[in-house]
C-alpha cells in the first residue's frame, strides 16, 4: 500500500508553482479542488486546496476525487482503499465525522466516477514554507 502523497515538499516559489498549475489546468490534466467537511481529518482539513491529476490511476492508499454515485454533480475527496469488482472502495479517514459518506454507505465507486488522484495540497502553505520562504 502506498502512503499519502500529500506531504510533498514545495519545490519552487509560489509564483512558479502558480504558473505551472495554470499551464496544467489549461491542458485539462490538473484541476484544483477545495476540501470541505471533516471526513478526511487529520490529513486534510476544510479549506485545504488540492491539485488533482485528472484521469490518473489510483492505487490503494491514494487520496482521490470522485463523483458521488448517488449525486454525480457532487465531488467527494476520499482515500482509495481497495479494488472491488469494477470500482474502488473509497473511505473517509475520519469515520466519526458528522455527515460523512463513503463506500460504507453507497458501495464501490465505478471507475468511470473516479475523476483523478490528489498530487499535493497547495493551500494553505505548510508552516515550514512560511518560516523558510
Amino acid at each position: 500500500m502506498r502512503g499519502p502523497v500529500l506531504r510533498a515538499p514545495v519545490l519552487c516559489g509560489l509564483g512558479g508553482a502558480a504558473a505551472l498549475l495554470a499551464a496544467a489546468v489549461l491542458r485539462r490534466r490538473l484541476m484544483a479542488v477545495e476540501v470541505s467537511g471533516d471526513s478526511m481529518l487529520p490529513e486534510l482539513r476544510p479549506g485545504d486546496w488540492l491539485v488533482v491529476r485528472t484521469g490518473a490511476r489510483a492505487a490503494p492508499g491514494d487520496v482521490v476525487v470522485a463523483r458521488h454515485p448517488e449525486r454525480p454533480e457532487l465531488l467527494i475527496v476520499k482515500r482509495a482503499h481497495h479494488r472491488s469488482g469494477d470500482g474502488w472502495w473509497l473511505e473517509s479517514d475520519n469515520q466519526r465525522a458528522t455527515g460523512r459518506q463513503d463506500s460504507w454507505d453507497f458501495g464501490p465507486v465505478p471507475d468511470t466516477l473516479v475523476v483523478g488522484r490528489a498530487l499535493t495540497r497547495y493551500w494553505p502553505l505548510p508552516p515550514a514554507y512560511l518560516r523558510n520562504g
